[in-house]
């Protein structure tokens, strides 16, 4: 007897059908899976026969032959061990086999027939309603992540027995799940931080200003205790919410990963990720035997800090060059390669030398220049040209810290760096990928960052005095157009320029610097 069940399987960040082909005959009894299972999969055996027997269903005294199509893609995980179950039960009669065709199953069984979440449930989901069928069963704590899906109806079950009861019914004991995604998207998300909370280092503010309204990458230089830390933090409290499609984007990420929350099925704020800096190059970019999102690909839509950037290895830092780039990152093996979307903020802090007080007035540094010099060549020139803005953050002063006066919030820097990403998404309607000035390629460039005269003489003598590259030519470019969307300027004046200018702290030929 053969049945048929419908699945899915997770590929990157995606998914893709899977048909779950079950076969009995008359012969010494046995259990075999083909189609290459991982071990996960192979494991699935001791689970199904066990949850079979303790649910009350009769294992079939048969040779059982399950193959997953297609056959030459290696299957992973542990999802497919409700469509497994199903598929023999119908094969012995004991499930209706007519409604198999108009649902698709995804679950993990354990040993006493429940349903056990799995990873990936939403682009699964997303997947299935591209296959036309009716609805998708799914273990109950997916269920309201699937939901999120319009389009196909889903029915989250807490065990193999109540999947076979809602079969056996004619499918009318359950009612699809629905969740509203409006009401779940808009819900406020209210921040414990706040930049008001950061006293002084008005500056230092304008610029994460500037890097948020623009989308740039942003590094902060200063001695310990000037506020790094804490100003990368409260970051994300004045970037613009998340739009609908990018926290699904965002939320299939951390869903194929296993980092979704049971109680948030919809990522709605945007991340926030501080890697330690003994972090590996596979756990950054993502990778391992079994390929996962890296901290990069977490940051999608968000915000990667490093802390201490120079105690980074150098071949960790290396490979964000890429990603910062192209906004994506592919991971190849020997039989696969694996693409993840990498659109993220870098925001990085560090000490100006070993010691951490080179720039602070009221410290002596202990550092000798060479040792400054090699301190800060650890952090390599291409890697620099793709940060847009260096910033130096000095101690904060005594008056500053003793002042009664809060600074201003993150709500009213947020409305400033919303109105200027208007002009943005507004400049590149219709491009696809196209978020912010920080997006923008050569071609883009050259039609939306014109200078005048006096501006063009202006960043002239700064790249002849400083030696810039020509990708900091671009990233000045870059940050005098999103300088001049924050005042309302339709055209870049001398004074974006020489503010942009002022930016590319790192690359000054000083000492140490």
């Amino acid at each position: 007897m053969l049945s048929r069940v419908l699945s899915s399987a997770t590929y990157g960040v995606n998914a893709y059908p899977v048909e779950v082909e079950t076969h009995l005959e008359k012969h010494v009894p046995g259990f075999s899976i083909v189609g290459l299972p991982d071990n996960a999969v192979r494991e699935s055996r001791e689970r199904i026969v066990a949850a079979m027997k303790n649910c009350g269903f009769e294992f079939p005294l048969r040779k059982v032959t399950i193959n997953l199509a297609p056959a030459d893609v290696k299957k992973e995980g542990s999802a497919f061990d409700l469509p497994m179950a199903v598929g023999i039960l119908a094969s012995s009669g004991q499930v209706a086999r007519e409604m198999l065709r108009q649902f698709a199953f995804v679950g993990e069984l354990a040993l006493d027939g429940s349903l056990r979440p799995v990873h990936g449930a939403l682009p699964m989901a997303l997947e299935m309603r591209k296959e036309n069928v009716k609805g998708m069963i799914v273990p109950t704590a997916n269920g309201r992540e699937a939901a999120l899906v319009r389009g196909i109806d889903v029915f989250p079950m807490d065990s193999l027995g109540a999947t076979v009861d809602f079969l056996n019914s004619g499918c009318t004991r359950s009612l699809p799940l629905h969740v509203d995604t409006e009401e779940l998207f808009s819900r406020d998300q209210k921040h414990l931080v706040d930049l008001a909370d950061v006293k002084g280092q008005e500056n230092v503010k304008r610029a994460l200003e500037v890097a948020a309204a623009g989308g740039h990458n942003i590094i902060m230089i200063g001695p310990p205790g000037s506020g790094k830390t804490m100003l990368a933090k409260r970051l994300p409290t004045i970037l613009p919410p998340l739009t609908f499609e990018e926290a699904l984007e965002t939320t299939k990420i951390h869903s194929v990963a296993g980092l979704l929350p049971r109680d948030v099925p919809l990522v709605s704020s945007r991340p926030f990720r501080s890697p330690h800096h003994t972090i590996s190059d596979a756990a950054l970019v993502g990778g391992g035997t079994i390929p996962r999102p890296g901290e990069i690909s977490l940051s999608h839509h968000g915000v990667l800090f490093l802390d201490e950037l120079p105690e980074f290895a150098r071949n960790v830092l290396e490979v964000l060059r890429q990603p910062l780039e192209d906004g994506r990152v592919t991971i190849s093996r020997s039989k696969l390669s694996v693409e993840y979307p990498a659109n993220f903020m870098l925001v990085c802090a560090m000490n100006p030398c070993p010691c951490g007080y080179y720039t602070d007035p009221a410290r002596q540094c202990t550092c000798v220049p060479q040792t400054i010099q090699k301190y800060m060549a650890k952090i390599s020139g291409p890697l620099l040209d793709r940060i847009d803005l260096h910033i130096e953050v000095p101690a904060v002063k005594y008056k500053d810290l003793a002042s009664k006066e809060s600074g201003e919030s993150s709500e009213k820097i947020r409305e400033r760096v919303v109105k200027a990403r208007e002009i943005q998404l507004k400049r590149f309607r219709g491009r696809r990928g196209m978020y912010s000035n920080a997006d923008m390629e050569s071609k883009d460039i050259r039609e939306s960052c014109k200078l005048d005269s006096a501006g063009e003489e202006l960043l002239k003598m700064a790249i002849t005095k400083l030696g810039l590259s020509a990708r900091a030519y671009d990233r000045i470019l870059k940050v005098g157009r999103t300088i001049a969307d924050m005042g309302g300027s339709a055209e870049i004046r001398p004074e974006h320029v020489s503010e942009a200018i002022q930016y590319r702290t790192l690359d000054r030929n000083v000492t140490g610097y």
